[in-house]
């Protein structure tokens, strides 16, 4: 993070892009999103009425509804407060909205220079990521409250998360890792956020703690999406003991996802003992488990093997990026990194998985190695969710007592470091400036 408000406009939009663990990205196949809910990736421009319709779980926020009482939304609608981040095709603003009630109301903007962009190929990228966030409505994704030009800058509007991200806030914590119910709590909301995105045909292909972004509330938000790979899901309700072929006509998958509702739902909502019977033994699964690219995408760190050593990969690249991720959150590093990238590229093809201490100190601590194992796998073929994703990351152990579908509304942990909003304060700190 970054507070910039007072250096020269021209001078924040002409430096480079970088990140602290910044994502790298050779693309050898362009893929154009065109998941199950190919029509949605195709949406014309919407009214704000529309806009809320398509966004039901953002209706009532007071945020979402002070951008929908405005009208022909542009740059000048907003007042920019100081950068907050940067990324390889953008830089993030704190800004508020003129005119508003209350004009203390913080948003974040994304800033991207369409010029700078062509010159680097990665328009696609950029286009790549409007689309997703148009489709996105989902508590632990954010929302894109508005999108507009200014000259040869494209801007997009999200809710601001006043948290920092878990890479921050790692550091801040003892020994610079999190508690296992601090991390199993984080662990588990990503794991749902990346549920929906496959659900909807989408790979993520970045997940790092810097891309999970910690709300005023406690709850996560991941964000930055333009190195995800848009695909098809084929939703299906399963047995428990159904091993999925990906060569499967979706015919088939389509007659095996009338049979129950969704898995997600307690049984406590179901009176008739059959029907507990038959919905605790079926699973939601929506996998991309037919996806496949070639693109060199990703943060070294967090590369599949099979990206690492060059070969084509799917949907469980993200599972492995998963296992990685939980192992930094408890442990405080990540398992394969070596002196330098190609060290650490070697490491993750060749290197096995060990572990800081030989023995687990708890059972807790035993169940999220073996989760890790699981998702470490070096085949992807063999890995923990790359048949069925998260419905099957969902059953461990590690996860065990708790309710995936009522997340939303547990208390998060209380963790060292994060920042909460603040508006009157803030506005007083800070003078607006003009990025343009």
């Amino acid at each position: 993070m970054l507070d910039d408000s007072r250096r020269n406009s021209e001078e924040l939009i002409s430096e480079g892009l970088y990140s602290s663990k910044s994502s790298m990205s050779s693309d050898t196949t362009i893929s154009h999103c065109t998941s199950f809910s190919r029509l949605s990736f195709e949406l014309p421009t919407s009214s704000p009425e529309q806009q809320a319709a398509l966004r039901p779980h953002r209706s009532s926020d007071s945020s979402f509804q002070a951008i929908r009482l405005k009208t022909n939304l542009s740059f000048r609608d907003f007042s920019l407060v100081r950068q907050i981040g940067s990324g390889d095709i953008g830089r993030v603003y704190l800004c508020r909205l003129r005119g508003a009630e209350d004009e203390g109301r913080l948003y974040a903007m994304k800033v991207v220079d369409n010029e700078v962009l062509s010159l680097k190929k990665k328009t696609q990228r950029a286009e790549t990521e409007r689309k997703i966030m148009r489709l996105l409505d989902h508590p632990f994704l954010p929302t894109l409250f508005a999108e507009f030009a200014a000259s040869h800058f494209s801007c997009v509007v999200m809710e601001y998360c006043s948290g920092g991200d878990l890479h921050s806030l790692r550091h801040k914590q003892p020994q610079k890792r999190f508690s296992l119910g601090s991390a199993r709590f984080y662990a588990a909301e990503v794991l749902v956020a990346l549920e929906y995105l496959h659900m909807l045909g989408i790979i993520y292909r970045d997940l790092k703690p810097e891309n999970v972004l910690v709300r005023s509330d406690g709850h996560i938000m991941l964000t930055d999406f333009d190195l995800s790979l848009c695909s098809d899901a084929v939703p299906a309700v399963e047995s428990p003991e159904f091993s999925p072929d990906p060569l499967l006509s979706h015919t088939t998958a389509r007659s095996s996802s009338s049979l129950t509702p969704f898995s997600c739902i307690s049984e406590r909502l179901f009176r008739s003992k059959k029907i507990q019977t038959l919905a605790a033994n079926r699973l939601f699964v929506a996998e991309p488990v037919t996806a496949r690219s070639c693109s060199f995408v990703g943060t070294h760190e967090y590369v599949a093997p099979e990206v690492a050593s060059g070969r084509s990969h799917g949907n469980a690249v993200d599972w492995w990026a998963f296992g990685i991720f939980i192992y930094e959150m408890i442990y405080g590093r990540t398992p394969f990194a070596g002196v330098n990238n190609e060290a650490t590229l070697r490491n993750i093809a060749k290197k096995p998985l060990t572990f800081p201490t030989g023995t687990p100190c708890s059972t807790s601590e035993m169940h999220a190695r073996d989760l890790i194992s699981g998702l470490l796998n070096k085949d992807p073929g063999r890995r923990l969710g790359s048949k069925r994703g998260a419905a099957d990351v969902k059953t461990h152990p590690f996860f065990k007592g708790l309710n995936f579908a009522l997340i939303r509304s547990v208390t998060p942990p209380g963790v060292a470091g994060i920042r909460r909003q603040r508006t009157a304060a803030t506005r007083q700190q800070s003078a607006p400036f003009n990025v343009f």
